[in-house]
């Protein structure tokens, strides 16, 4: 997908630096390696997608989504697992980019609807998913293993 001034293509194990790097942005320490890792897994996967926004030499941006079928309803419910635009890009249309991206993924697949979950300090986010039209509506409980 080409929009005037971004170009969003599926991420490769190629791009596992840039991507650490954009992940960075957000400050997880995540290696390259385990970047690979996970899209080598993901390339086999049909519920799994990576999508970067790229420029000519360098990736801006990535975003990650799993397909979840749900037992109550038709439909799947999509996932955003990872949302992240590099450290100096930001309020550039990126974000919203890779986000329709998803968007019109999760509705070729027929997805019921899609979610993000955000950490409660990230208040500049939180605007920036219901600017794009999400809503708050269920807590979450998680169990730490």
């Amino acid at each position: 997908m080409v929009t005037s001034t971004h170009l969003v293509r599926r991420g490769c194990v190629r791009d596992a630096t840039e991507i650490a790097a954009c992940m960075q942005s957000l400050g997880y320490g995540t290696t390259s390696e385990n970047v690979a890792i996970h899209l080598s897994h993901f390339k086999e996967s049909p519920r799994d997608i990576v999508l970067v926004c790229a420029e000519i030499s360098v990736l801006t941006g990535v975003v990650s989504a799993h397909a979840i079928p749900v037992f109550h309803q038709p439909g799947e419910l999509v996932r955003i697992t990872a949302l992240s635009v590099r450290q100096g890009r930001e309020r550039q249309g990126i974000g919203r980019c890779l986000i329709r991206a998803i968007e019109n993924w999760a509705v070729a697949r027929g997805a019921a609807r899609i979610e993000v979950t955000s950490n409660d300090h990230r208040e500049g986010a939180h605007r920036f998913y219901q600017a794009m039209g999400y809503g708050m509506e269920s807590p979450r409980f998680i169990k730490r293993l």
